[in-house]
């Protein structure tokens, strides 16, 4: 079931990649945003913590590697597994030395469990015999009672240890019992995942042939906006030599208007100044003439104004025009020829050949829209041939076939569930007696020390000793003898649990963590001699390929995509379903039919040609720019009229009062207002005329030249519309084609993408595996097991010295029947050559009871 599990999914997985059809997330031409594909979280967490018993875990691992540090024997396992095992005589001997451990601690427990009823018995014997410590008689020693504090001290060690060891063991019997108990939610936990994983798959794969909507849209959507995306940037590829042209032509238009404006500004100004400076010339020749005859007056003859007199005097023939602009020529032939030109309005010629020029998207639309539609129809085909692909996959039967396996399976676990909690009910209650034997033994030990010490008085006599300290020496022998005849059959499970736990941990545990149990697996001829790879035979009948369970394993760990992970390609090969040819040669073949024609576009016509070629021989360019200069160089007066009146102004503050002074005042002030109402108007006009004729001279020339170039470059433009646009076109017709491909090829990686990661993602089938290994037969039974025998075997091995120590103590706090007799006058104990006693002697040998102190006789 396995297989067809795996066989199942692998056709649940082709069918998902042919139903999706989305893009991955990638920026090419445009990025397209597919979303997430839904997918849920799964329960199971593939993990254990043990707890605190996990400190006495990790304790038995360490004792484990002190008994077998050998690495794992990959090749015997190997060998084993091909049944050649024993072929060369090197194979025993690695095994036992792989085993070496193992084999010395079992043959110890071995010789464990054969001697020590044997010892027991023979003891047992030898005590009814009155010898091994049989004897109810005790030999008094100076020493007694340091031996019995030391023989007390060491038991109670030795069943101290015991008991922390049936501790271990029952921890370990209980945790194990729990776990088993909640292994039931787990395993509920992993069937959960395996639906989730078989009911979510479905929907990933309806989410990922949804998608392609997403492209399709975006495909309408630019098909649709055809002229603002292919017209635009075809539009922009020409611009690029178009817009110069065109802003030339515009720019040449406008100096036009300006040149005509600066002509109008000359002759008017020219007239001005003109005017203007006969009529300065006539009130200065006036002024002076004013000024003159006041200067002659007979005022001026007196010493202390004659000097000042004859300065001003000096200075009258400063007082004169010194710009002459009567001799500038006219302007009014240019003038004349510009407005001839501006009857035509150049600028709304340029600006049609900007709108046609702008009319580019506009005209690739109406080109393209047969087409467009056939495109469109293409697409639509597409997504009904994806859609009809995917319905012929039987996905729904698969998932049902695998949905029913499952339930069964789910069934099958919950009726067997119940059996395997009653068969770990009776391995629970095993070995709760088996720690109840050690429980008997420590109580009788504890028991006899408490009795002992709390009963023991150092003054009584071995024959007089109290009833209490007698049943502690009662109870440490009851120990003992239990001890003999239980410790037999705890070695006995111990041996038994550790062979087979120690092993399982070594063989299985360790190799399944470090993944080496999975190199073994994975070994060609392995475990069929006929296939190389047994995984890939197994599921795809050729084991060529190269499919491992390491390989398998981790990436359904890392949660990727069954397909991934099982290399489904081989079975079914998405690549070839994906292949963006079968979905993009339509639209490409369509597409690079598109035929644009913009020869309609027209820049400017041969009116606006012609009227530029009329402006650049309207003749500014021979206007005399030299001579108006010249004159624009020079001030309107000879000398600043405002200094002149201010001097003047001056000098008459230098005469003795009266009316000289005044009329040479009232010149100043005359002068003045020639000033300001002559003068600055015509420094005004001076100005005008300074930036129309420099304007003029900027814009005549190299006139000719100029035009020319506006004509050539609009030329040019012209002839790579109507020429070469076509190259222009078939490049940014590639560049849009390439965008719409581009969602496809979004789309097929998105869905490539999808299905190796996210789609049917593999996780639950690696916590099945954890679960079983890792989880149940490694951290529940495994390390509980081991830990079982780790705390049964300390307390087991700790019986014998218990044995000793009580078997020594016990002579202290049983009552015995006899005792040493010491003479009653000497204070040296009499001695007995007969029977070599040195002094002691039994009584009943002499048939004398001692009159002070009597016992029963007590056997054990």
């Amino acid at each position: 079931m396995a297989v067809e599990l795996c066989l199942l999914l692998l056709l649940l997985f082709c069918g998902s990649t042919v139903s999706e059809v989305q893009p991955i997330y990638k920026p090419p031409p445009g990025t397209l945003d597919f979303g997430f594909v839904p997918a849920k979280t799964y329960d199971t967490g593939a993990y254990h913590e043990p707890g605190p018993i996990g400190i006495l875990f990790k304790i038995v691992h360490a004792f484990l590697y002190l008994v077998q540090p050998n690495p794992f024997p990959q090749d015997l396992i190997r060998k084993v597994a091909q049944q050649k095992f024993g072929n060369t005589q090197g194979d025993y001997q690695k095994a036992i030395y792989y085993e070496i451990g193992f084999i010395v601690s079992a043959a110890l427990g071995l010789l464990f469990i054969l001697l020590l009823p044997l010892v027991g018995l023979c003891f047992c014997m030898c005590r009814c015999c009155d010898n091994c410590g049989g004897e109810m008689h005790q030999r008094q020693k100076k020493n007694a009672d340091c031996q019995r504090s030391c023989f007390a001290t060491f038991l109670f060690v030795a069943s101290l240890i015991i008991s922390i060891g049936v501790l271990c063991a029952y921890a370990a019997n209980q945790h194990l019992t729990s776990q088993v108990r909640g292994a039931k939610k787990l395993v509920n936990s992993n069937f959960k995942d395996l639906k989730v994983f078989l009911n979510d798959t479905p929907a990933q794969i309806d989410y990922l042939v949804s998608q392609y909507n997403t492209t399709k849209d975006k495909a309408l959507s630019d098909l649709n906006n055809v002229g603002p995306l292919l017209g635009s940037r075809v539009q922009e590829q020409l611009g690029k030599e178009v817009r110069p042209a065109l802003d030339a032509a515009l720019t040449m238009a406008g100096a036009i208007r300006e040149t005509k404006e600066a002509l109008e500004n000359v002759s008017v100004s020219v007239e001005v100044l003109q005017e203007g400076t006969e009529r300065l010339h006539a009130n200065l020749t006036d002024v002076k003439m004013h000024l003159s005859n006041t200067l002659n007056d007979s005022a001026c003859s007196a010493a202390q104004a004659a000097s000042t007199c004859n300065i001003i005097r000096n200075s009258l023939n400063q007082l004169n025009i010194n710009a002459n602009f009567s001799g500038l020529p006219g302007v009014s032939s240019q003038l004349a020829k510009v407005n001839d030109v501006l009857k035509i309005d150049l600028s709304s010629l340029v600006q049609k050949g900007y709108a046609a020029f702008n009319d580019t998207p506009d005209l690739v639309v109406n080109q393209t829209k047969n087409i467009l539609s056939d495109i469109k129809n293409v697409l639509e085909s597409i997504g009904s041939n994806i859609s009809s692909f995917t319905k012929t996959l039987p996905v729904q039967k698969i998932l049902a076939d695998l949905t029913i396996y499952l339930t069964q399976s789910e069934a099958y676990v919950q009726d067997y569930f119940p059996l395997v909690e009653q068969y770990d009910f009776y391995r629970w209650l095993g070995c709760l007696i088996l720690c109840c034997m050690v429980v008997l033994i420590v109580v009788f030990y504890y028991l006899g020390l408490l009795c002992g010490t709390c009963g023991y008085d150092k003054h009584a006599s071995p024959t007089t000793r109290g009833c209490i300290s007698n049943t502690g020496g009662n109870f440490l022998m009851a120990g003992v003898g239990f001890s003999f005849l239980f410790s037999w059959v705890l070695m006995i499970v111990v041996v038994l649990t550790f062979v087979t736990g120690g092993n399982v941990e070594k063989l299985v545990c360790e190799p399944f963590e470090d993944k080496t149990l999975f190199k073994v697996l994975d070994t060609p001829y392995l475990l069929n001699q006929q296939w190389k790879n047994y995984l890939s035979g197994m599921l795809f009948k050729n084991p060529n390929i190269n499919l491992t369970f390491e390989k398998v394993y981790s990436d359904c760990k890392e949660n990727k995509g069954i397909y991934t992970s099982l290399h489904l390609e081989h079975l079914f090969n998405i690549n070839e379903f994906l292949n963006i040819s079968m979905y993009t040669e339509d639209v490409a073949l369509r597409i690079e039919h598109i035929q644009i024609n913009l020869s309609k576009i027209i820049l400017l016509d041969e009116i606006g040609k012609e009227n530029l070629l009329n402006f650049s021989s309207s003749g500014i360019d021979g206007i005399n720019f030299g001579a108006y200069l010249t004159e624009i160089n020079k001030s309107v007066t000879k000398v600043d009229l405002l200094s002149f009146a201010n001097d003047l102004e001056a000098r008459a503050d230098q005469l003795p009062k009266g009316a000289l002074e005044n009329a040479l005042k009232g010149h100043a002030n005359n002068i003045r207002m020639i000033h300001n109402q002559q003068v600055v108007p015509l420094e005004q006009a001076m100005s005008t005329l300074n930036q129309s004729i420099r304007l003029l001279k900027r814009t005549s020339s190299e006139l000719m030249v100029k035009v020319k170039n506006v004509i050539s470059a609009v030329n040019a433009a012209q002839l790579l519309i109507n020429n070469n646009a076509s190259l222009v076109i078939v490049q940014e017709t590639k560049k849009y084609m390439d965008t719409i491909v581009g969602y496809f090829e979004q789309y097929i990686d998105w869905v490539k993408e999808s299905i190796a990661m996210e789609v049917a993602a593999c996780k639950p089938i690696a916590n099945v595996i954890d679960t079983a290994v890792d989880i149940f037969l490694c951290s529940y039974v495994t390390d509980s097991v081991n830990t079982f025998w780790f705390g049964l075997g300390g307390s087991s091995i700790f019986l014998i010295p218990a044995i000793i120590f009580a078997v020594k103590l016990s002579k202290y706090y049983r009552r015995m029947d006899t005792e040493d007799v010491y003479d009653d006058v000497e204070t040296i104990p009499m001695k007995n050559t007969e029977n070599g006693n040195n002094g002691y002697h039994k009584e009943h040998l002499y048939g004398i009871h001692n009159p002070v102190i009597t016992s029963s006789v007590e056997q054990w």
